[in-house]
């Protein structure tokens, strides 16, 4: 699989923005490297790069929330993804919110 060339910060990241598919609804971000890109693209789910535990994820691998990936872009800078998904189960973020982005300022 050849993925374009993109822009990976110091530490080899690239921040991925998961939206629904269906609605454009923003569910959450997180990091990937392009280990966890490609197995992404190979296996139609969302993979991870978690920065505190030092180790790759599937999200929703302990929950049963996974993310069917629907399609993934990058931006004109080539340095953050746009990952459109149907989210399956309860929702994305860990707290049990259906996005990560519930609170507001």
């Amino acid at each position: 699989m050849i993925l374009p060339e993109l822009k990976y910060d110091a530490n080899g990241l690239i921040p991925a923005i998961v939206q629904n598919v269906s609605n454009g609804e923003v569910l959450m971000m997180a990091y990937m490297n392009e280990t966890s890109l490609k197995t992404t693209v190979e296996t139609g789910y969302t993979h991870f790069w978690s920065r505190s535990r030092q180790k790759y994820w599937k999200k929703g691998e302990t929950s049963g929330c996974v993310q069917e990936v629907k399609e993934i872009l990058y931006d004109c800078d080539a340095d953050t993804l746009l990952i459109k998904v149907i989210q399956h189960g309860a929702g994305a973020c860990h707290t049990g919110e259906r996005t990560c982005f519930y609170r507001k300022i």
